[in-house]
């Protein structure tokens, strides 16, 4: 498992330094040649395919954070067959980006050293950002953070000298190179944006992907759209039009024009910086997607094996040694093309996976994000990046061709035999149900498991209000269900009869998780409102008769603790998280010693609840505590989202009121966001 080192602001980082590198500092000459003024048009025509692909890679991304992005994704849901191609086609996407900006670098660097050839001085910076990657994501992530910035407030500088400069008789003749020709050329500048999405290849490594990821994605779209547009707007209003076509360095010149040589230095400085971020982020990313097809058997297994420092070494090596070859048998021009056309395909098949796997309806698939306006978002991704692709002439589309035979081929004398799952569209269709890979929906499901639940999730408030009941003679599972529907029936007016058979019928179908001595029956029900629990200690150890891995039925215990849970049926995510939420306290090694010592229900509650969002509180004479004795709750000032949900009275539980007033001797329970948790540590403590 890959460490969660990267920050919001490495998210922010990475994808805008992945994307204004060769798109702004190189490609605006190239471009320009190709449509004229209406360049500007061409850029901003090239993010549109862009933001439904980011909305599919973001709502994939928080629902699988797993190192290979896209890879990943058209994996799960469309099979390995799909995912091979996808892993290739994506990798080499990466890679081709990240030669294409160690050239744009070399060109710059030229301006100082023109005795040495851009293809040299490109490999040489290979080998170095490759050496940096091997010191793992976080001092990536940091180097990262202070390029971007130096980047930004250099570019920043750049636009508010040159808009007030801008000449407009130079966007004369806009629409000269006719409409065909500013199509073609998004397509050649999509290269620009798609860095964009490559953190998904990273999003195991995010702190808190679920927020980070797409806030980080959706300030650097922001961003890069606004650079790109204000700037390319600056390159042709300042340059005549004969320079800027054949110019491998616009932003340098354009610098010269506004600041002169000073100027055309800073800015030579910036692009360095840009193409430095790019290359750095580049094959951070690209080495990621060897090691998640290594995991997966495609490739050779050795591709997955990580350092002691968990750094995937053989993905760097190969990522790094492809773009060597790259940069000495490929043109600058046709690199670009087949990145955007490798990328564009990636997208399409992308936006295809989000349609998938909302319509094959697996509960465990549990976005944090949503892409808006589904299907037609994902439907226009589809159509509009194929439509990119035809725009960009035959090359793109001969050699995209011949990456679909290449990965056809690899699958099938290959990986095929390696690979034992399918992916969701198999819960997508009925008739082939017999090819649902049932591995998928309890991967997903650990995944949930890693995430945790998510702020607005009611895990706490669950626990808390939960009936505690306990047995200390030998009962069968049988027993303690009946007992616990009875308990459900008389504190909500549900059947008991039917509640049973429930409880019964998920252990005989396997859909009762057990494992360190605990199970986890749960049932979800149209007529509830919110979720409820009953927990359960059983004194004497419980054996419950279930399905295990293998798909037999067998005896499976000791059980001590058991945690019966009852969900509407409209949220079957947040149900799924409250579960996995409880395996994680489960899988604590002194979780069961911890469960059987409990000395009263307090105790046990306290158990399950999160070690971040709740403290428990006994209030004495002479400590700091004391100012509370004789108050209600009412008049207690709590931090902003924390309140007392229990108190323990004289060997009583009490579920407080506003009205309740506190004792000396009293211990609370309270629960509430981290924040408020520590502050209230801090006070009384």
């Amino acid at each position: 498992m890959l460490k969660k080192e990267l920050t919001l602001l490495n998210v922010y980082c990475i994808a805008t330094g992945t994307t204004l590198s060769a798109g702004f500092f190189l490609l605006p000459g190239i471009a320009f040649n190709e449509a004229g003024p209406a360049v500007i048009l061409s850029y901003l025509i090239a993010a549109i395919p862009l933001i439904p692909a980011m909305f599919s890679i973001v709502e994939l991304s928080t629902a699988m954070p797993r190192a290979g992005g896209a890879y990943y994704f058209l994996d799960r849901s469309m099979g390995p067959f799909v995912g091979t191609i996808g892993g290739f086609g994506t990798w080499l996407a990466l890679v081709l980006k990240t030669a294409f900006a160690l050239i744009g670098m070399g060109a710059y660097l030229g301006i100082f050293w023109p005795e040495v050839p851009i293809a040299t001085l490109a490999v040489i910076l290979a080998i170095v950002f490759g050496i940096i990657n091997l010191f793992g994501a976080k001092k990536t992530g940091m180097l990262q953070v202070l390029m971007v910035f130096a980047l930004l407030i250099i570019l920043t500088t750049f636009i508010g000298k040159g808009i007030p400069n801008i000449n407009f008789v130079n966007f004369d003749g806009f629409f000269e190179k006719g409409g065909a020709s500013i199509f073609s050329t998004a397509g050649l500048v999509y290269i620009s944006y798609v860095g964009i999405t490559n953190i998904a290849s990273v999003s195991e490594e995010i702190n808190n992907p679920e927020r980070n990821l797409p806030l980080g994605v959706f300030l650097a779209i922001g961003t890069a759209i606004l650079i790109y547009a204000v700037g390319t707007t600056i390159m042709v209003g300042v340059l005549p039009a004969e320079k800027l076509a054949s110019d491998l360095t616009p932003v340098a010149s354009a610098s010269y024009v506004l600041f002169g040589e000073w100027g055309k230095i800073g800015l030579t400085a910036a692009a360095v910086i840009a193409f430095a971020s790019v290359a750095n982020a580049g094959i951070l990313s690209a080495s990621r997607y060897p090691l998640a097809m290594g995991r997966d058997h495609l490739i050779p297994k050795g591709f997955s094996k990580l350092t002691q420092r968990n750094i995937p070494v053989y993905g760097i090596a190969v990522t790094v040694g492809l773009i060597i070859l790259l940069v000495f048998y490929f043109d600058i021009a046709s690199i670009a093309k087949l990145a955007s056309a490798f990328q564009l395909l990636m997208f399409a098949l992308i936006c295809s996976a989000v349609i998938v796997m909302r319509e094959s309806k697996i509960e465990s698939y549990d976005p944090s994000f949503t892409s808006p306006f589904y299907p037609w978002m994902q439907i226009l991704g589809v159509f509009a990046s194929l439509w990119l692709i035809a725009e960009m002439g035959i090359f793109p589309i001969l050699f995209s061709f011949a990456l679909f035979t290449v990965g056809t081929i690899w699958y099938v004398s290959y990986a095929r035999e390696k690979v034992v799952r399918s992916g969701a569209i198999y819960h997508l269709f009925a008739r082939l149900g017999e090819q649902r890979f049932e591995g998928l929906d309890r991967e997903l499901r650990g995944i949930m498991k890693e995430k945790g639940v998510r702020e607005e999730d009611p895990f706490d408030e669950v626990v808390t209000r939960a009936v505690v009941m306990e047995f200390t003679s030998e009962k069968t599972f049988k027993e303690i269900s009946h007992d616990v529907s009875n308990q459900f029936a008389s504190s909500f007016g549900f059947d008991a009869e039917k509640l049973e058979q429930k409880f019964m019928e998920g252990s005989r179908t396997g859909a009762t998780p057990i494992s360190h001595g605990a199970a986890l029956p749960h049932i979800r029900l149209p007529e509830i409102e919110k979720a409820e629990m009953v927990l359960v200690r059983s004194i004497k150890p419980c054996f419950v008769k279930a399905l295990n891995y293998s798909g037999e039925t067998s005896m499976q215990g000791p059980i001590h603790a058991f945690f019966f849970l009852l969900s509407p049926n409209e949220n079957p995510g947040q149900h799924l998280r409250i579960l996995a939420q409880i395996a994680v306290r489960v899988d604590d090694e002194n979780f069961i010693k911890d469960w059987i010592d409990a000395s009263d229900d307090q105790e046990l509650k306290e158990i399950l609840l999160r070690d971040e969002r709740f403290f428990s509180l006994i209030i004495r004479k002479n400590t700091p505590s004391s100012a509370l004795i004789g108050n209600s709750l009412r008049e207690i000032q709590m931090p902003e989202g924390c309140l007392v949900a229990l108190i323990r009275r004289k060997g009583e539980t009490i579920v407080p009121s506003g009205l309740t007033a506190l004792v000396e001797g009293d211990r609370l329970t309270i629960i509430g966001d981290a924040k408020g948790i520590e502050k209230l540590i801090k006070k009384y403590s």
